[in-house]
This record gives C-alpha cells, sequence and structure tokens, in this order.
C-alpha cells in the first residue's frame, strides 16, 4: 500500500478523487485538504461518502510527506504555491490546467503570463491513451482538460494516421454544471443554469491550445475551431467533431481506423450501433465511469466525417484520469480502482 494524499480535496474533481482512492486495492488515503473545511469530516463536502471513511480535512499548511501527492486546487494555485508543494511528494499529479501546455507561448494568451514556466518540462501530460509509457516514466503528470479529453480521444485515430485536413476540424462540446466547480457563480444559479443550451466560448476557449498541441505531434500543425456551450446536465462532456477527410472514405474503412488505434486501451469504447436509441455516445450513460465512447457518422455530400465522443467529466476529464496515471506510473494494472462500468437507467 502507498499514501496518497489531496491538496483541495473540497471541490467536486477532489471528490470524486477521494471517492476513486478509497476503493482502490493499493492505495491508502492519508490526508485531504481544504481551507474552508479544517477540522471538518470529509463528508461535509462529499455526503455521498458518509460512513465510507473517517478522514476530516486538513489545513494545507499540515500536509505531511506522501508517496504520492495529488493537486486539485484550482487554476494558477499550484504554479503559485510549488515551492511549498513540492518537496511533499515524490510523485505529484496536477488535476489543473497549470502544467499542461508545454509551451509558454501557448499558455500566456489563454492564462496570462505563467509564473513558474521553469518547473513545466518537469509534468508530462497525463492523457495516458496519448503516451502510455511516458506515464510510465514519469515523476510528474498534468492531467488532461474534460473538454479536451473528449476531443482528443474522438479526434486522435484520424490525425495519427494523417487522414484528416490539419486546418478545417470542428469540434462542438456541450459540457455539465459540474464543470464549472463546486462554487456556485451566476451563471450557475439554478433559475438561469435550468433548461439551457448556452454557448459560453463560442470561440477562444482555453482548452483548444491544449487540443492543438497534442494533434500536432503526429504531423503538420494542426488548427482546431472549437466552441462550448453549457447545457442542463450535472455530469459529463459530449463532442461532436467535424473531420474533413484528405481523400474520401467508406464506414468499414473508418471502423477499422478506429479499431486498429485504440486495440489495447481498456478505456476506449467504440460505440458501433447503426440503429436504435443509443446508436452514438451519450454521457448520461457514463456518469461515474473512466471510459470515453467514440463513435460516428459519415456525410453522404461530402468528405465531413462527424465523430461523436462524450465521458464523465469528472471522471475519465479530471479524477479518473489522475488515478489512471498513477496506476501506470506505480506499475500497476492501468484498470486498478476504475473497473465501474455505469449505470442504465440513471
Amino acid at each position: 500500500m502507498i499514501r496518497a494524499s489531496i491538496l483541495g480535496g473540497s471541490g467536486y474533481g477532489g471528490g470524486e478523487l477521494l471517492r476513486l482512492l478509497l476503493g482502490h486495492p493499493e492505495v491508502d488515503v492519508a490526508q485531504v485538504s481544504s481551507r474552508r473545511l479544517v477540522g471538518k469530516p470529509v463528508g461535509r463536502a462529499h455526503p455521498n461518502l458518509r460512513g465510507h471513511t473517517s478522514l476530516r480535512f486538513s489545513d494545507p499548511g499540515d500536509l505531511e510527506p506522501c508517496d504520492i501527492l495529488f493537486l486539485a486546487l484550482p487554476h494558477g494555485q499550484a504554479s503559485a504555491g510549488w515551492d511549498g508543494i513540492e518537496g511533499l511528494a515524490p510523485r505529484i499529479i496536477d488535476l489543473s490546467a497549470d502544467f499542461r501546455l508545454q509551451d509558454p507561448e501557448r499558455y500566456e494568451p489563454h492564462y496570462g503570463s505563467h509564473p513558474r514556466p521553469d518547473v513545466v518540462g518537469r509534468f508530462t501530460y497525463g492523457l495516458a491513451e496519448i503516451d502510455r509509457e511516458a506515464v510510465r516514466r514519469a515523476t510528474h503528470v498534468a492531467t488532461g482538460g474534460c473538454n479536451a479529453t473528449v476531443t482528443l480521444l474522438g479526434l486522435l485515430p484520424f490525425f495519427a494516421a494523417g487522414l484528416a485536413d490539419p486546418n478545417l476540424t470542428v469540434v462542438d462540446v456541450k459540457v455539465g454544471s459540474s464543470e464549472g466547480g463546486a462554487e456556485p457563480n451566476p451563471g450557475s444559479h439554478h433559475p438561469v443554469r435550468s433548461g439551457i443550451v448556452r454557448p459560453y466560448a463560442a470561440t477562444g476557449h482555453r482548452h483548444t491550445a491544449e487540443i492543438e498541441s497534442v494533434l500536432s505531434r503526429y504531423g503538420p500543425p494542426v488548427r482546431v475551431h472549437m466552441s462550448v456551450s453549457a447545457v442542463d446536465m450535472v455530469r459529463g462532456a459530449a463532442a461532436l467533431s467535424h473531420v474533413f477527410l484528405i481523400e474520401p472514405m467508406k464506414a468499414k474503412e473508418v471502423w477499422a481506423v478506429l479499431r486498429d488505434h485504440w486495440d489495447g486501451h481498456p478505456f476506449v469504447r467504440i460505440v458501433a450501433e447503426r440503429a436504435g436509441t443509443h446508436r452514438l455516445p451519450e454521457p448520461r450513460l457514463l456518469a461515474g465511469t473512466n471510459f470515453c465512447d467514440v463513435g460516428f457518422e459519415l456525410d453522404p455530400f461530402s468528405n465531413r466525417l462527424v465523430v461523436a465522443s462524450a465521458i464523465d467529466n469528472l471522471v475519465k476529464g479530471s479524477a479518473g484520469q489522475a488515478v489512471q496515471a498513477m496506476n501506470l506510473m506505480m506499475g500497476w494494472e492501468e484498470t486498478a480502482g476504475l473497473g465501474f462500468v455505469g449505470l442504465f437507467p440513471a
């Protein structure tokens, strides 16, 4: 058993991470911190964990050294407090955006000047489906953003195979309210949020830089045109990615590309149904799971391929991705602690 602690464990991402770690066969959760709830039982913030653990929130300044430390802090806090963090554990996994982008020039337009550019190079991008071996070797991992994750897992096979026009991909993502975090804001107020389909980033979403950085590894620089809308669900992110193929393809060829690329990846499921209600991925079916479902339709009138992908933004888009990375870093089974397959109906 290893000792794991969570810095910043009172939010939705921290709570989901705690849920997964408490059920992990190789992990003992040592401490979970929260400035606001010091001394209170973790069930105060995460009522689903009542009776499942006796842990109470610690002050961040009271965290003791451990084997692996998870950072579930709001954006900017991990990098700003890095000097006090780095000595707490030999392995660190950051769930925020602080260290995802390796290029400070890509970081600045979306987040401002990076406070610790000297640290960025120590982190490996944590989406295991991109480079599992790099995650295995890493001591510091930065998990991918939820909107970037759901998009990348749909697009990767086609860019890796050189089949997609690098300049024309258009992505439309719909996300649930939990993406906004546990702290309420005017946009998350129930009378405002209920029943909506509200574009909140028609252009310029910060995860665009993350997607372009990853896809550009496979060939020429990639340009992605991304829009994100808030919809009336709590968990989930669903992406419709419009890929313009360099050469026309038949459906059986698209299936072959997906199967070949995702063979051996336990958390990507190809949705192959051609009829019925659930013939394309649906985030509601993935609530609480670490899966990403991927499907597609070919436009019969053009060379447009529409790739549909869906995840639970709090699991595969955050905490589950972090646990998956930990499993690889520690040399365990990649699926350890992540076996929940979801509910239907839910």
